[in-house]
């Protein structure tokens, strides 16, 4: 059995923690910040406030609420695609459940797709063109009573 000397010792662990520290600044450099803005959902069981974080950017988008550990429960961010198109979305590297709430052009909640599977890159997909999806904790959507054919009120995108 070869022996490892006290000075390789320390270059091994010396060399390993310049490579964790570069891996996380790059790591780091690399996510983005998302603006923030508030959004209303109108249903039959009230009213519901959220405070958003907007995805407007494809670079937003791309990194979503990946690598979250948690949510707050009046939390959520809006993927604004602007032009409505099938939007399909997956969640890998999103550690937490979602709720994905699918909006039309006029502020419309078309289809909700409840408590979404961690880590998983299975497809998860709009019925019919959206313009936004609302990620918000899993199981929102029911605690709420949030439905298709609510409306989602919010001046920073144009739904009043």
């Amino acid at each position: 059995m070869r022996q490892i000397t006290r000075r390789q010792s320390l270059l091994f662990l010396t060399g390993s923690a310049i490579i964790s520290f570069i891996t996380r600044s790059v790591f780091a450099q690399g996510l983005v910040t998302f603006g923030k803005s508030k959004l209303m959902i109108i249903s039959e069981s009230g009213r519901h406030s959220f405070d958003i974080e907007l995805a407007l950017s494809s670079r937003q988008q791309a990194q979503g609420l990946m690598f979250r550990r948690s949510l707050p429960s009046n939390a959520g961010m809006l993927f604004d695609y602007r032009i409505p198109s099938r939007i399909t979305m997956w969640m890998k590297n999103t550690f937490i459940p979602l709720d994905m709430i699918f909006i039309d052009i006029h502020g419309r909640v078309r289809n909700i797709v409840q408590r979404t599977v961690p880590m998983s890159e299975a497809t998860i997909a709009s019925k019919g063109r959206v313009r936004a999806v609302l990620e918000v904790n899993g199981g929102t959507a029911a605690r709420l009573g949030i439905r298709p054919g609510d409306r989602v009120v919010s001046p920073d995108i144009g739904w009043q």
